[in-house]
């Protein structure tokens, strides 16, 4: 570590700190952590290796700041919707829509999704940032549902499954990739099992 970390004030060091963090984090992104460097870092920011020690101890440091700022379009691009209507015959097509819309973004990050995924069974604060954005997403999701008259009957351990099958469907689809599965049928599969979950709500 070079000198002490500090937190910026002015708003050109602050605006020198947020280059850092979205240089490291579309570093990560597109090499991996484990390829990524301070130095390669700071040559991406447009700074010295010696102002990323600044604010940052560690190119950890910058990951976790860039899961907090930018996570959100990798993992749970979801939070960013607001305001969602929908007639209940068509929940199906919001679910087509939903599940496209995680496998584009799983096949745009795959290198720091993985890797990223296996971080949360190792580190601990990679772990909680999950697990916070997870809750997050498991009750903004049950907001837009109560939105749309949904019944509050078990309703988030519902939208907990829920998330649970479109997760699995995105990993299957970009990274497993098993040559004797047909994932149209298995979309649809996911949808239906979906939709049985709130069978009381859409009939």
């Amino acid at each position: 570590m070079i000198g002490n970390i500090r937190e910026p004030k002015q708003q050109r060091a602050i605006m020198k700190k947020e280059k850092i963090i979205k240089a490291g984090f579309d570093l990560i992104c597109e090499n991996g952590y484990y390829n990524t460097n301070t130095a390669e870092i700071a040559k991406e920011a447009g700074v010295s290796t010696g102002i990323v020690y600044q604010y940052f101890k560690d190119k950890y440091d910058i990951l976790i700041e860039g899961l907090e700022k930018y996570g959100n379009d990798i993992f749970f691009p979801m939070l960013k919707t607001k305001d969602v209507k929908f007639d209940k015959k068509d929940f199906d097509k919001l679910l087509k829509q939903m599940i496209n819309h995680y496998i584009n973004n799983h096949k745009v990050s795959n290198v720091a999704h993985e890797e990223i995924m296996s971080m949360v069974h190792s580190d601990k604060r990679v772990a909680n940032y999950y697990y916070k954005r997870e809750l997050e997403m498991t009750n903004f999701l049950k907001e837009i549902l109560l939105n749309n008259n949904f019944k509050n009957d078990n309703l988030y351990e519902k939208v907990h499954i829920m998330m649970g099958l479109i997760d699995n469907l995105c990993h299957e689809v970009t990274y497993h990739k098993h040559d004797n599965m047909n994932y149209d049928i298995m979309t649809n599969l996911v949808i239906e099992n979906i939709k049985n979950l709130f069978k009381n709500d859409l009939d």
